[in-house]
């Protein structure tokens, strides 16, 4: 009997439910089925993957309470969170679906004066079988992210959610089997880490991953020796700068919610908060109003629910008390406010920058607020840290935003509003540095997951053949010619 791999609530500890551990004999069996679906859903185009798509969000659409509830029940999050997630997930499957060819079919390409005997065209083809390795704290909709991009290109994909929400990922492969299509383009595979493993090595076109940081580093060893491509989508959270002339109400609720919401668990949040020095009393003080107003519960009024992944609750206790070790302070909450599976918010001042806090994965309701001179203060810090997920800036001269964001080394820069752009559909999503390993959503999302065809065909003889031996000395004379009017002396 295949061993089984048990699910819980994290708010209760109760059972939920059981789900076999996938080993390397069902994984390959997995995949080669995948590898025959694959060359249906290929041939059925851009308008049948559409149509396939479509469906596919109407049914979830249709059944999102169900879904949203077992999100709830399998993360702890509140059920109001989890139709969010529900949502957002769906309006990426609906983008995909819909902007497939416009990114993705072929393209004629302008010759240049050499080749004005030649037409060409560029396309992009799918990859083959896609792996994706989910995380635990947004399911849905960090798994959706590489899921329906890499369908929407013709991929099929083999899906392995964390081992904290199987019955997510088992849902989502039911609710596409239940449309009837004639192959399996996406299934699920449960299990460990010995489960993801096998995946990575099962010489799949390429990997989608998302999750922690020691996770990732795990995956790319995984992919190392079949030389398996892989996306990194790390956990991690972004950044806020707020400027002497910000909307202080609008940035306190941005950093608190972006720190605070689903436990402090969102790879789009904030982690730090950099404030000009002559607003930094009022930012702080309506920081510390707001968070002291939420309140982490299982009930319907909580502010947000537990943190999913137990062993985390230690990490933030590290965080935590380094922090208040090198010099910080808290003025709100403290290592008081861990009480498992609960962390109460925690808001943190003078937090010296090579604090774990601050140099370290951050993954909890904790928020740094730190003073800074100016922008490029702001800045250096910023970069010297190397957390590269997101910056948020707050400022009324929102026409100079561009000049100092093309300074930070961060994937995306939001003005006056913070996790915004990871409900964009259209947005790229991925960073720089350990953070740039590929990319998800939008047209480089779907590009992600394809491969790239070039064809070009000569339509009729030139006057000038430098693809050939025969070419009279004449001729050549000519060229250079046309070559000192275009470009200068040769």
């Amino acid at each position: 009997m295949a061993e089984m791999l048990k699910s819980y609530d994290p708010r209760t500890g109760e059972f939920v439910g059981e789900y076999p551990i996938r080993d390397a004999a069902a994984v390959a069996d997995v995949v080669r089925s995948a590898r025959k679906a694959q060359t249906w859903w290929a041939a059925a185009g851009f308008a049948g993957r559409k149509r396939s798509m479509l469906s596919w969000k109407r049914h979830i659409s249709r059944n999102a309470v169900e879904l949203a509830e077992l999100i709830s029940t399998e993360t702890g999050k509140p059920t109001v969170d989890a139709a969010i997630e529900v949502m957002l997930a769906v309006e990426h499957l609906n983008w995909a679906a819909r902007h497939a060819e416009r990114f993705l079919g072929r393209a004629r390409l302008s010759p240049n004066w050499l080749t004005r005997n030649q037409s060409a065209s560029v396309g992009y083809l799918p990859l083959g079988v896609v792996g994706v390795l989910g995380s635990p704290n947004n399911p849905l909709l960090s798994s959706m992210g590489a899921i329906a991009y890499a369908m929407a290109a013709g991929n099929a994909v083999v899906f392995k959610p964390s081992q904290f929400t199987p019955g997510v990922g088992t849902w989502l492969a039911e609710s596409w089997a239940a449309l009837g299509p004639d192959l399996p383009v996406l299934q699920t595979i449960t299990g460990t880490l010995d489960t993801s493993a096998e995946l990575c090595r099962a010489r799949v076109d390429k990997i989608a991953y998302a999750g922690s940081e020691e996770g990732a580093r795990q995956a790319i060893e995984f992919c190392a020796p079949t030389f398996t491509p892989i996306v990194v989508e790390k956990a991690g959270k972004g950044t806020m700068i707020v400027h002497v002339d910000a909307d202080l109400d609008a940035a306190a609720d941005a950093a608190v919610f972006g720190a605070m919401s689903n436990a402090g668990q969102n790879p789009a949040g904030i982690q730090r908060a950099y404030v000009a020095a002559s607003v930094y009393d009022s930012f702080l003080e309506r920081v510390v109003v707001q968070a002291r107003s939420l309140r982490p519960g299982a009930d319907r009024r909580a502010s947000y629910g537990p943190m999913i992944v137990e062993s985390q609750v230690d990490v933030v206790r590290r965080q935590v008390k380094d922090a208040i070790a090198r010099g910080g302070r808290a003025v709100v909450g403290g290592l008081e406010s861990i009480r498992e599976p609960y962390i109460e918010p925690i808001v943190l001042t003078e937090v010296p920058e090579h604090a774990l806090a601050v140099t370290t994965e951050a993954l909890g309701p904790v928020l740094i607020v730190n003073r800074v001179t100016d922008i490029d203060d702001a800045i250096d810090r910023i970069n010297r840290a190397g957390q590269g997920v997101s910056v948020s800036v707050f400022t009324r001269d929102v026409a100079a935003v561009e000049e100092f964001a093309e300074r930070i080394r961060t994937g995306v820069v939001m003005v006056n509003s913070s996790m915004t752009y990871a409900t964009n559909p259209a947005v790229p999503f991925g960073g720089v540095g350990e953070y740039g390993q590929g990319h998800i959503h939008g047209e480089a999302g779907l590009r992600e997951f394809s491969r790239t065809l070039a064809i070009t065909r000569k339509r009729h003889r030139t006057l000038v053949d430098l693809s050939s031996f025969d070419r009279p000395i004449r001729h050549l004379r000519l060229t250079r010619g046309l070559f000192r009017l275009r470009h200068g002396r040769f």
